[in-house]
């Protein structure tokens, strides 16, 4: 009777992990605004690993990616503004994590959509560049708050400013157009300011002492490490938190965290803002696999 139960038990739970393995979409490449052809590291079908960081493709107030008012050329259309940096910025990443944790990561990054099936659920640890030109329409939204809720953590980047400036197609805020959308997903959420004390700058390294981490081409075309205006000038760590007080949304305004990674081997970028962004990331891997 006991070995029946135990082969009973054993049979459901490889039923279960075999729909749980079919349930994770692979891995795949997507257009991108700045690479086409970036190398695929030799082990990207290697799936046996402990933690993946994914990608979030989200639409755009550009159209992306049902009606773009954007292309990149003739038979190149707009493949959207989530893939600022990507894939390099990933990749590169990943090498850090793997070099300077025990973590054991994918060497690639996984790209998830909120498009209603369970698929985002597989990936714990979500990052979203470019925020300040999402457009999340409701059922997204909710599906995104159904996702942190359930223990899933979001990290967004890279975007500047709370004060309109001429984008290419019009005047646009970045800090409006993400609360747009995020107060979509935590309408009753406040989003408030990370002390210095809290673990998340703590888990790893001790990041008592930060500063702004500019964009690659803004760097070298104005030599400064600010952009969109004087209220792009004061990098904003931020955040939104569950009922325990956990950090689910992880907020990093006025700064590009994925240029540092990005760029992490281009010697015309300054060492210390690679190495921070690589920290700062680092801390907050660690927070989630932790908190």
């Amino acid at each position: 009777m006991r070995f029946r139960t135990a082969l009973a038990a054993g049979l459901f739970g490889s039923v279960v992990c075999l729909g749980l393995l079919q349930a994770q979409k692979p891995f795949k490449q997507y257009p991108a605004i700045e690479y086409e052809d970036f190398p695929l590291p030799p082990d990207y079908k290697d799936t046996n690993h402990e933690w993946v960081r994914a990608r979030l493709r989200y639409p755009d107030i550009y159209g992306y990616p049902n009606d773009s008012r954007l292309s990149l050329g003739p038979g190149r259309p707009w493949p959207g503004q989530w893939t600022m940096d990507y894939p390099r910025s990933d990749r590169h990443l990943l090498q850090g994590v793997r070099r300077l944790t025990r973590i054991d990561t994918r060497s690639v990054e996984q790209v998830v959509s909120l498009d209603g099936s369970d698929d985002i659920y597989n990936w714990p640890c979500l990052y979203a560049v470019e925020v300040g030109h999402w457009l999340l329409p409701p059922a997204q939204a909710q599906q995104l708050r159904e996702y942190l809720l359930r223990g899933g953590f979001l990290m967004v980047d890279d975007f500047h400013g709370s004060e309109p400036y001429q984008d290419f197609l019009g005047p646009l805020n970045e800090w409006e157009t993400f609360t747009h959308s995020m107060t979509r997903v935590f309408p009753d959420r406040p989003i408030e300011d990370i002390p210095d004390n809290d673990p998340i700058f703590h888990t790893l390294y001790d990041l008592q002492d930060r500063f702004q981490v500019p964009g690659y081409s803004n760097w070298m075309r104005t030599h400064t490490t600010y952009e969109n205006g004087p209220t792009g000038k004061q990098p904003h760590w931020r955040c939104i938190r569950d009922d325990r007080g956990r950090i689910v949304v992880a907020i990093c305004h006025n700064m590009d965290l994925g240029d540092g990674w990005e760029n992490s081997d281009d010697p015309k970028y300054e060492e210390k803002w690679s190495s921070l962004a690589y920290r700062v990331g680092l801390n907050y891997f660690v927070y989630d696999l932790t908190h």
